[in-house]
């Protein structure tokens, strides 16, 4: 595989992963990754959600070769955004973790706890940019205008987060007139 270096049942006795299986979870790693997140959120996530079964820390930590501490901090952070669950399993005393697997509901959580806060703090600070700029006596109109055309973007891009999470759909149609 060009740029990747599995170590799986494939090729490697020590871990329990089959290659199909890595492939699976690196790509869905590199995916939250990309989007800002570490990529072994994704690949926690991806490796429970093909399980479909509910899967102790340490089964995660063996299969995925993860730290004791990092599979704690990554089933805790994906437990806030509500892409996984923690539930007990019947013959055990530990705790186990789930995926969700509702892929809309999943992303809207998570758009609306991470973006949905930095979207806000930009719709306040060019508010109060628009506001102080105008207390400025030798400020142009244009400029103004163009703090403005800012501010109402962010006011539209609150209103299409928030209608994409209740509805899971997204119109940015009317953005194309405001830009």
């Amino acid at each position: 595989m060009k740029g990747y270096n599995y170590r799986t049942t494939d090729n490697d006795p020590t871990t329990t992963l089959p290659l199909w299986e890595a492939l699976v979870t690196d790509a869905v790693g590199d995916v939250i990754e990309f989007w800002g997140f570490k990529r072994n959120h994704g690949r926690v996530w991806a490796l429970l959600y093909l399980r479909r079964q509910p899967m102790s820390s340490s089964e995660i930590q063996e299969a995925l070769d993860l730290s004791k501490g990092a599979v704690s901090m990554i089933t805790r952070d994906l437990e806030v955004w509500n892409v996984v669950s923690r539930v007990r399993h019947a013959t055990s005393s530990a705790w186990h973790f789930v995926a969700e697997v509702e892929f809309m509901q999943m992303i809207g959580q998570v758009l609306e706890q991470r973006e949905g806060q930095l979207i806000s703090r930009v719709a306040t600070d060019l508010k109060d940019a628009g506001r102080l700029a105008s207390e400025h006596e030798d400020m142009d109109p244009e400029t103004l205008e163009r703090i403005e055309r800012m501010r109402r973007l962010a006011g539209m891009m609150q209103q299409a987060l928030e209608i994409f999470t209740r509805t899971a759909q997204l119109d940015v149609s009317k953005t194309r007139d405001l830009l």
